[in-house]
């Protein structure tokens, strides 16, 4: 199933999430712009949230489509226990008590080299051929794929033309998905969900088939869908009704506030959950 063909599940509000659900969660998933992020910030409050989660216990994961360069300083530096990015093409974590950073990529050193000429070449024929358009601010820190802004840094393009966007990158043989902000592509059929198995496998000795009600997911736009479809407990945060029409499954719940707030008021809910019996 394509993004946008079906809605195929009715979000509920947040505050249904059954008691017993939230009292078993063990850890939070989560998208960064528009979901973490409120107009391209990180708010002391959805940053606080972070944190108070993490010491509660959660793991805290972001799972993002944002650079590799970017993870290098999240995985170091947020109150998170390791980060998903580029839709799936990397994870990393930091072992604090070896002082390292750990990377995990799907593609090796030397077909990720290989392909950023490409990555390149296609990037220029999509900034001709659909007016309006920039690479995005951070295409220099990315590692594996083409990101392609359409609102970020440039004025708001129309539908069409992120359509027209993502046709093109598929003519090219690549995997295209729509965030909030830009149109990501990549050569190969991983998504956000396959590095998050891996990662939780590798790195929490976790398997996720088994264990996905214990863990949330929250998210706003149609690059999510995969996790959305997949945890049982999944979150948008309000915003998500923008993307509606165009996210093949919708999460399972919704909050009532947007972005960094939404994700706020789903730690707040997590945090007040008591232990069932």
């Amino acid at each position: 199933m394509r993004e946008g063909d079906l809605v195929t599940r009715t979000m509920a509000p947040l505050a249904s999430l059954p008691p017993e659900a939230r009292a078993g969660i063990r850890g939070v998933l989560t998208d960064i712009d528009d979901t973490i992020s409120t107009h391209g910030r990180i708010t002391a409050e959805a940053y606080g949230a972070m944190e108070r989660l993490r010491a509660a216990g959660k793991l805290v994961v972001p799972i993002t489509g944002r650079p590799a360069g970017w993870c290098d300083h999240i995985a170091r530096m947020w109150p998170v226990d390791a980060v998903v990015g580029e839709n799936g093409a990397l994870y990393m974590r930091y072992d604090a008590a070896g002082r390292r950073l750990v990377k995990r990529f799907v593609a090796d050193d030397a077909t990720r080299r290989a392909n950023r000429d490409r990555l390149a070449a296609i990037g220029a024929r999509i900034l001709a051929a659909v007016p309006g358009t920039a690479l995005a601010s951070d295409q220099l820190y990315r590692e594996a794929d083409l990101a392609i802004d359409f609102c970020e840094d440039v004025a708001p393009l129309p539908r069409a033309a992120i359509d027209r966007i993502v046709a093109l990158m598929e003519a090219e043989g690549m995997t295209a998905k729509v965030s909030s902000i830009h149109v990501n592509g990549w050569f190969g059929a991983y998504d956000k969900l396959a590095m998050t198995k891996t990662l939780f496998a590798e790195a929490f000795a976790i398997d996720l088939d088994r264990e996905r009600e214990r863990f949330v997911f929250a998210g706003d736009s149609p690059n999510d869908a995969p996790m959305f479809a997949y945890f049982p407990h999944s979150v948008g945060v309000a915003n998500v009704r923008a993307f509606a029409d165009r996210i093949a499954t919708l999460p399972a719940y919704v909050t009532e506030r947007e972005a960094g707030a939404g994700f706020a008021e789903l730690a707040d809910l997590l945090l007040a959950a008591r232990p069932v019996g």
